[in-house]
């Protein structure tokens, strides 16, 4: 398959013929929606410092210089700074990844201006250092020197806020101000929509969610860490297969990780995320069909099963791997953090066996079945200790049984205990114990939660008891109140260093699609798929699933008023529907 696309230099250089590579996102203009803040006129400071018209850069600019006219006509905010810097901070509407465009009219050269972005209020108006506020991975904090009669285009990392203070004394007349937001243009082939709006507006934040990080590989935040980890894009690979289809940036993604891992490394120096990209592997068979993406990394797989070998103790345990991890509301319960290890085992040695099935390697197979049936010997012996995130996996590896599970953990507690990576496997679980219309409203009370608190994409970790006495993301700091945003968070990410778009939050995108729409495919490749509905207190929903070939299978799914369902499918020609 081919990974990445590319044209030919005209210029050839030391007898060699160079190739650029065509960046593979869409600039697009988002003009700011609000401002919601400046720099207050204080009495007795006179003209020390002044926004003038501040409301005038909500305007729709025509994005060239100068707006107001070449007589000089009067156009966007003056900034004036004689002692005392002046600031704006404008409300881009909603989370994005790139940067910023500033137009500046006629005025003094060497002016300089200090840009904070924030994905929230509270993160915009802090210092670096404050509550966790950094440069890390990307710059959301800088100082740069701006034109005269000119733009200047700054910035890349995620944000929906931006703090703008002149910090040199004169004055700027800044005619316009932008987003350049960069995402791959990507075309949705699946969908979902129901009768219930905070559903469908759940949905739709979680699919932008994971389309925000397609970025030139599929990242885990646009803020932090712009990384590509490999735990992290299960739930999105699941995500944008589902909506998107066979999307290049997955074998790219993977590819990046085998190419900069040797087999008897950790994928991100972890563990469990070498297995995790094994499953993602599987996934992207699984969907495709596509074997000689197998066949390329035929050998990598063996090497690497090879080594995990050495990791599988005479107690048919995974132990002594690097960093074991589930996701980090469980790290503080590392007994739960075992139990969960050893379900991810056996359900990658199974996609192994899958995996060297399709690849026709008999001795590959029957090794990974010989140490599923070791893992498996586990069965009823783990325990989840409490965590949700253990229920899930022991659940869904078949170590222990589902129903059991949702009794004593997964059903408790309401969402408490939930976690945005790892309740995409909550909701699974959830399902497999049979107790969908749970998972219906956990994904209403969880993911809910954020929207109710402002927010346009999901974040590496929420805690509903955070909401309590908290101001909303899009508001400035209320006293009294708690700051959901800097107030919260630990290990990598305290306080504004959280990432508040964060990949691995999308669960609710596949759940609807292979639950509510029941759509779900039986054969590698999709030409045979299955459709069982399920409804719960929904009066009806409607939707799709993307195929590998760029098409679809529709579902319309409504109560009859005889407590059954009227369910209507369209297939593409040489796709079998099993009800």
């Amino acid at each position: 398959m081919k990974t990445l696309n590319f044209v030919l230099a005209s210029a050839v250089v030391a007898g060699s013929v160079f190739a650029d590579a065509v960046d593979p996102r869409v600039r697009t203009y988002v003009d700011p929606v609000r401002v919601v803040w400046h720099t207050p006129k204080l009495a007795g400071f006179g003209e020390r410092f002044a926004v003038k018209d501040a409301e005038a850069l909500l305007k729709r600019p025509r994005g060239q210089v100068p707006e107001g006219g070449w007589g000089g006509g009067k156009a966007g905010c003056r900034l004036v700074n004689s002692g005392v810097a002046p600031g704006i901070l404008l409300d881009f509407g909603r989370e994005l990844h790139g940067g910023l465009q500033l137009g500046f009219g006629p005025g003094a050269s060497g002016m300089r201006v200090r840009l904070r972005f924030g994905e929230s209020v509270a993160e915009a108006m802090c210092e670096i250092g404050e509550k966790g506020a950094t440069n890390d991975h990307a710059m959301r904090d800088d100082v740069v020197g701006v034109p005269s009669f000119g733009t200047r285009e700054v910035g890349n990392t995620g944000f929906r806020f931006v703090r703008i203070d002149l910090v040199t004394t004169g004055a700027v007349s800044l005619e316009f101000v932008r987003a350049v937001e960069l995402m791959r243009p990507m075309k949705r082939i699946g969908a979902f929509r129901c009768s219930d709006e905070r559903l469908n507006r759940i949905w739709e934040t979680a699919l932008r969610t994971v389309h925000l990080c397609c970025q030139d590989y599929l990242w885990d935040g646009i803020k932090r860490d712009r990384l590509v980890w490999m735990g992290d894009t299960h739930p999105e690979t699941m995500a944008i297969l589902n909506v998107f289809g066979a999307q290049p940036i997955l074998p790219e993604s993977l590819d990046l990780m085998a190419a900069v891992t040797k087999p008897d490394e950790w994928m991100n120096t972890m563990g469990p995320y070498t297995l995790w990209w094994i499953r993602n592997v599987a996934e992207w068979y699984r969907f495709t069909g596509d074997r000689a993406y197998l066949e390329k990394h035929h050998a990598y797989l063996k090497a690497t099963f090879g080594n995990l070998e050495r990791y599988v103790t005479a107690s048919n345990t995974l132990e002594g791997v690097r960093r074991p991890f589930l996701d980090w509301p469980t790290e503080h319960n590392r007994p739960a953090v075992h139990a969960g290890m050893q379900a991810l085992a056996l359900l990658t040695w199974r996609e192994g066996a899958f995996l060297a099935d399709a690849l026709g390697d008999a001795e590959f197979a029957g090794k990974c079945r010989e140490t599923a049936a070791r893992f498996e010997t586990l069965c009823g012996k783990l325990e989840p200790h409490g965590s949700k995130q253990a229920a899930a996996m022991l659940a869904l590896s078949g170590l222990r049984d589902p129903k059991e599970m949702f009794a004593q953990v997964l059903g408790q507690g309401g969402v408490r205990g939930m976690s945005t990576f790892y309740g995409y496997y909550m909701l699974e679980a959830m399902s497999k114990a049979g107790e969908d219309g749970f998972a219906l409203n956990a994904m209403r009370d969880y993911w809910g939660a954020m929207l109710d608190v402002g927010a346009t994409s999901f974040w590496e970790d929420f805690n509903v008891d955070w909401t309590n006495n908290c101001f909303r993301i899009d508001e400035l700091p209320v006293a009294g109140k708690k700051d959901i945003h800097g107030d919260y968070g630990e290990f990598c990410y305290p306080g504004f260093r959280h990432s508040l778009c964060h990949g691995w939050s999308c669960g609710p995108v596949q759940w609807c699609i292979a639950h509510i729409l029941g759509i779900r495919p039986l054969v590698p490749g999709c030409s045979r798929v299955e459709v069982k509905p399920f409804l719960g207190d929904l009066e009806w929903a409607e939707g799709s699933m993307a195929l590998p070939t760029g098409e679809s299978v529709g579902v319309r799914v409504e109560k009859d008023g005889k407590g059954g369902l009227k369910v209507n499918v369209k297939a593409p020609k040489g796709v079998t529907v099993a009800e």
